[in-house]
């Protein structure tokens, strides 16, 4: 539905975008991560109409992005810096967004504001907490019914059950009306639980586009424990051939993180009889680590 092909873009000489490409399938959770500055709230803009790209092409739907009203209609944006106007509440920013948004449902927005009973209606927004601030554009977004929403740093700033209601309401209009979601967020464990696709970009550039399962598939973590006269030789560089990304100890429990698929690390830690050998389930924030190489972010061929 959403694709972005070799975008480039460059503010006063800085390429901010570098050929950059993106792919998301209608009715799918997109997460879209990255280091700061890696070009993220940049594609955004792009993505909204905001800006205009120097080269490549941005469609929805087969349809140019910049300068198309029609498209634009269709799509909800929350940005991470929100806006309101001046001495607007709910009802008024309600009715403003009613006169653009046609699909803009005045039932839904009285029903969320019964579900969602922090936010007072009538109470000045930009009075508000950000955190409020925040749940005020997610029950305006919602309410204009579009078939795309681009989300920057959405839940940022609410709190614990906040986030979890939010995110419930999001993923039940993408299980019924089939709502493609495209959000940009820092915090990888929120993004682990509701994204199909993971895209991480380093540099302007797309580092890598991919399934959840994908990335996981071929990288192994485990917990292991040997007998003190069997323990094999653990290196940064390698085990027994294999490359290993990661390796840290507590007590005399190895945990590793090794390019090599589950059964055959099994099968070659087998030989030295451990004590312990389990696997445990790799999270998005360490393939992120690991793909961008810590925390100089030197790129590393990991995954790809």
């Amino acid at each position: 539905m959403i694709k972005v092909e070799n975008v480039t873009k460059t503010f006063d000489g800085f390429k901010a975008l570098d050929e950059l490409n993106l792919h998301v399938v209608k009715g799918s959770v997109y997460g879209l991560v990255g280091p700061n500055g890696a070009g993220k709230s940049t594609i955004i803009r792009h993505l909204t109409g905001i800006y205009r790209q120097d080269s490549g092409n941005i469609t929805i739907d087969g349809q140019n992005v910049y300068d198309n009203a029609e498209i634009k209609a269709r799509i909800s944006y929350i940005p991470d810096d929100l806006y309101f106007f001046l001495n607007s509440d709910m009802d008024d920013m309600a009715k403003f967004y009613s006169g653009i948004y046609k699909n803009f449902n005045m039932e839904r927005y009285n029903k969320l504001l019964t579900v969602i009973t922090s936010i007072d209606r009538k109470k000045t927004i930009r009075k508000m907490s950000k955190g409020m601030q925040k749940q005020a554009a997610f029950v305006l977004a919602m309410c204009q019914m579009s078939d795309v929403m681009i989300l920057d740093e959405p839940v940022d700033g609410l709190d614990p059950v906040m986030r979890r209601q939010i995110w419930s309401l999001l993923m039940q209009d993408v299980t019924e009306r089939k709502v493609t979601v495209l959000v940009s967020s820092h915090n990888l464990r929120e993004l682990e639980d509701v994204c199909d696709t993971v895209g991480i970009m380093n540099k302007g550039k797309m580092l890598l586009e991919r399934s959840l399962f994908e990335m996981q598939e071929g990288i192994t973590k485990l917990q292991v424990a040997f007998k003190e006269d069997s323990i094999p030789q653990i290196t940064e560089d390698s085990i027994e051939g294999f490359k290993l990304l990661s390796n840290t100890k507590n007590g005399s429990v190895y945990t590793l993180i090794v390019k090599c698929p589950e059964e055959e690390i099994k099968t070659k830690l087998s030989a030295y009889e451990p004590l312990l050998l389990d696997t445990v389930p790799l999270t998005l924030e360490e393939i992120f680590i690991h793909e961008l190489g810590g925390e100089h972010y030197g790129i590393k061929e990991i995954i790809l």
